[in-house]
């Protein structure tokens, strides 16, 4: 059997994070400069990179936990930081779970024409994704090197 190192996946995995950042950032700029198609590229291109950061992120945690035996990376912060730390991972997860459920929503509202919907549900969906990568992204750092 062929034994692969995953140890990379952490980097990359932040590093789709901080893309989804931008390209979330980019679409809701083009939106505003109304710009449909390049709004609607930036949108689905954070969704495909949000969703190949999923995929390589269980990658990794399924590698850890068969390689590692155990698939938390412990954090090792003290004081407040850890609390923080602790607070803020709890948020990201949470919400995680809610945005691919927003994304695929919003992706079908502009995709049939529902603008008024789309316009409703991103004003929240919004948010909620931006602050999940962007949290993914300081949530690495705290782990790998802060």
């Amino acid at each position: 059997m062929i034994s692969v190192d995953l140890s990379l996946l952490p980097h990359l995995n932040a590093s789709l994070n901080a893309l989804a950042v931008l390209l979330l950032l980019a679409g809701f700029v083009m939106i505003k400069c109304k710009k449909l198609t390049a709004h609607a590229n930036c949108m689905v291109a954070a969704f495909a990179t949000s969703a190949l950061f999923l995929l390589c992120y269980t990658a990794h945690y399924i590698w850890r936990f068969k390689v590692k035996h155990g698939a938390h990376t412990p954090y090792h912060g003290d004081g407040i930081i850890k609390t923080l730390y602790y607070v803020m991972l709890t948020s990201h997860i949470v919400l995680a779970a809610v945005v691919p459920v927003i994304a695929i929503w919003l992706i079908y509202l502009g995709a049939t024409e529902q603008f008024t919907t789309h316009r409703r549900v991103a004003r929240v969906g919004l948010p909620i994704w931006l602050y999940v990568s962007v949290t993914g992204v300081l949530i690495y750092l705290m782990l790998y090197h802060w």
